[in-house]
């Protein structure tokens, strides 16, 4: 399954949450999931639910996983009449204000977490595109910074705003050694950042800047 999975250049994490799936599916019924057929996979549908109370979207994806392995894997057919998709759930998601964003910034231990909060909130980065920012990226003449290997593994432009720009500017002019990766001064070229959960800066549970995150790369130019 791993080999199929590379063969079709599928994401690190497509291909974790897939070999996941497969393996829960299989130890449920404490069996190989080659043994297991389609009345398996329709009891395990209706436990998803019932009994591991999992939402419509992490549904969808066990069922996608073995739909792989059960195609590609084993040669063998998928019926999507007898082993239909949920329909999906679609939330809006929390949304500072200006205000509570300001203060979270501000609230950041060190410079570094300061200009990482910055930087995520100003190009609207995931997590994993941040961490592979480096200071070639951000382009100074044309205002842009370039993120590579999104999602999708598709590299893209986002808007660089000025005051990112400046803060960016004073943040380096700041270190005394200027590191060899990215923004980060650790001595190992990667630096592991761990962001407290928003309560600690007395705002809401909704922020969506409470995950880890590490910025990495090999300039050293001057943004």
């Amino acid at each position: 399954m791993i080999e199929e999975l590379h063969r079709r250049n599928f994401a690190a994490t497509t291909i974790r949450t897939y070999l996941h799936g497969v393996e829960h599916f299989s130890r449920y019924f404490h069996r190989r999931p080659d043994q297991l057929g389609p009345e398996h996979i329709r009891k395990y549908q209706a436990a998803l639910f019932t009994q591991f109370k999992f939402s419509p979207n992490t549904v969808i994806l066990r069922l996608a996983s073995l739909r792989f392995f059960y195609i590609h894997v084993l040669k063998r057919g998928w019926s999507i009449a007898e082993t239909p998709y949920p329909k999906k759930m679609r939330h809006l998601p929390g949304i500072l204000s200006q205000e509570e964003v300001a203060q979270l910034i501000e609230a950041a231990d060190t410079p570094f977490h300061r200009i990482l909060l910055m930087t995520l909130y100003a190009t609207g980065a995931r997590r994993a595109e941040a961490a592979r920012l480096k200071v070639s990226d951000i382009d100074s003449q044309r205002m842009v910074v370039h993120i590579r290997e999104g999602k999708g593994g598709k590299d893209r432009d986002v808007m660089l705003s000025p005051k990112l720009l400046e803060e960016l500017r004073v943040y380096w002019r700041s270190l005394r050694r200027k590191p060899r990766s990215g923004f980060s001064p650790a001595t190992a070229g990667t630096r592991q950042v761990t962001l407290s959960p928003p309560r600690s800066y007395g705002l809401p549970a909704r922020s969506p800047l409470n995950a880890p995150a590490s910025i990495t790369g090999t300039s050293t130019r001057t943004p």
